[in-house]
């Protein structure tokens, strides 16, 4: 639907002056919109005159005592005189309507325009830096503790790389971005730990960063999509550590000081779930499906909802049912805590590879592929927004099977060729 357009309009008028025969000439503008109100604006022309002709057909105000007429204008407007003086002074108020009409006329144009330019030169005088903290506080307030941390630590670092001091919007373009890359590559790692920050530590620190960027945009604190047009950091292929069917029948049979570490460890393995959702697991997420059960949960890290099929060992490790908001390993360590008994546990066995309770989870998806399940059930089973991240895991048991080339050698094998 077409925007009603509401004009202020400019009108020559006279007004009669109470001590001699002489008139104003005024301009009358309205309406004039300001702050929000309307108003009628009159402005002196200081210009008089003593011979107007008036329009007998066209009354302007009539009383007991007297009948006024409103003043004869010519064709383009202009109000008619006798005399040769105040036809020039009519014509010169005239030419003031002219000049004071184009202005209101531009205003009612480009009023919207002026605002919002105003509005982006306060925005791009704000701190990325303070917008960035208080989007991590708002956007990420249900997120992972991991995510939340990362973003924590990418701000931190911002604040490193400008030395204290705010980094305006108006100061951010792909020279400055370039620079804190570069500085990202060798950021300081954080916490206790000395040293700079591995390449894919810094990979997904400036991809946090470039997020930022484009909600910088969306929320019109930047003029162009510059997160677009950024490049990323690249980041380095990692081994994906996991246990071997042996190891894992080791592990089971090995005494742990930690029961429930060794419970919730066991059932990653057979379930592909990550730590932070098995911590969170309550007994009202194990549902019995016909003959056998399913994990119905959300997950941490991607907010997905998963329906998962377990198997009969897999219950075995929960234990004994609670009640359905009780969590079902309620003793299981926070990641900064299970390192140490983990390791005592996996030294035990006699694995001496560094295992992390995360590698029983490459553990299910290795064997699982291995075992012939098609990559986009073990994706679908880890939980993966895209396959791609599976394929990782495909990599390792494609190495195995270039491997079994080499375990079969016939001796003195010799062509029909050398035969001869």
């Amino acid at each position: 639907m077409k925007k009603k357009l509401v004009k202020t309009k400019c009108t020559v008028k006279l007004r009669k002056s109470d001590y001699r025969k002489e008139w104003y000439l005024i301009l009358e503008s309205y309406p004039v919109f300001e702050n929000g109100k309307t108003k009628r604006v009159i402005e002196a022309l200081n210009r008089t005159i003593t011979t107007p002709i008036w329009d007998k057909s066209r009354t302007a105000r009539t009383t007991e005592a007297s009948t006024s007429y409103k003043p004869k204008r010519d064709a383009n407007g202009i109000i008619q005189c006798k005399s040769e003086a105040d036809t020039m002074a009519c014509i010169y108020a005239d030419e003031v309507r002219k000049l004071r009409q184009h202005e209101y006329d531009n205003a009612d144009l480009f009023t919207d325009i002026e605002a919002e330019q105003s509005e982006l030169n306060q925005k791009m005088k704000c701190d990325f830096i303070e917008y960035f903290n208080q989007v991590n506080t708002k956007a990420h307030a249900k997120s992972s503790q991991s995510i939340i941390v990362n973003w924590k630590r990418v701000g931190v670092l911002l604040g490193i790389f400008r030395e204290g001091n705010p980094w305006p919007f108006s100061e951010i373009n792909p020279k400055t971005i370039e620079s804190f890359r570069q500085f990202m590559i060798t950021a300081p790692q954080g916490g206790n730990k000395s040293g700079t920050v591995s390449i894919n530590t810094a990979s997904t620190y400036f991809s946090i960063f470039k997020a930022a960027l484009k909600m910088a945009f969306v929320d019109g604190y930047l003029m162009t999509d510059i997160a677009a047009a950024t490049k990323g950091i690249t980041s380095e292929e990692r081994r994906r550590e996991h246990l071997t069917l042996e190891e894992l029948n080791t592990l089971a049979e090995t005494p742990c000081d930690q029961p429930t570490m060794k419970r919730a460890a066991l059932f990653s393995a057979l379930t592909g779930l990550r730590h932070c959702d098995i911590q969170k697991l309550t007994w009202g997420e194990i549902q019995k499906e016909g003959s056998g059960y399913r994990l119905n949960f959300t997950q941490q890290k991607t907010k997905g909802v998963e329906y998962m099929p377990i198997s009969e060992q897999a219950l075995q490790l929960c234990g004994k049912p609670g009640k359905p908001k009780q969590l079902v390993f309620p003793d299981l360590p926070d990641p900064s805590w299970i390192s140490k008994p983990l390791k005592r546990w996996i030294e035990a066995a006699g694995i001496t590879r560094h295992i992390t309770f995360h590698c029983f989870r490459h553990t299910y998806a290795t064997l699982q592929l291995a075992g012939g399940t098609d990559i986009y059930t073990v994706s679908k089973m880890l939980g993966h927004t895209n396959v791609k991240t599976t394929q990782v895991y495909a990599k390792v048991v494609d190495e195995k099977k270039e491997k079994t080339t080499k375990v079969i050698t016939i001796d003195n094998l010799k062509t029909e060729e050398e035969n001869q």
